[in-house]
């Protein structure tokens, strides 16, 4: 980490924490947490470059898409982080939406990336 100031503004926005926890263990591209988050695309994109310059987000491009996903450098100290905070946020309806869309992304713009998908845990996954 090169600033930590940089690391945790990055942190302290509830839209890039949702973010966070959209991508925390699965890669996903704008389109997809736009649609997750019922958010216009250039907001959402905003907020990611946020992270991604705080150096928390690792990418893949595939085509036209980018797929992004906590650095594994970060996992740990952000799954503590996120583990020793009260989650005041509903969590839980953005990780259900994340598996619905997932479910359906074979039939969507996004077919997903590859390099990242291979290193992703089971949470990613539709099934």
């Amino acid at each position: 980490m090169d600033n930590p100031t940089i690391f945790f503004r990055a942190l302290a926005d509830e839209t890039r924490w949702r973010i966070v926890h959209l991508v925390k263990d699965c890669a996903l591209c704008v389109c997809e947490l736009a649609d997750i988050m019922s958010m216009p695309q250039s907001s959402v994109s905003s907020h990611v470059q946020i992270i991604r310059k705080a150096g928390l987000l690792e990418s893949e491009r595939c085509g036209k898409w980018t797929y992004f996903r906590i650095h594994t450098d970060y996992l740990p100290l952000l799954s503590e982080i996120i583990s020793s905070l009260p989650d005041e946020l509903d969590h839980g309806s953005d990780l259900k939406k994340r598996q619905d869309r997932l479910a359906d992304r074979e039939n969507s713009c996004c077919q997903g990336p590859v390099r990242l998908a291979e290193t992703s845990s089971d949470s990613c996954s539709a099934n």
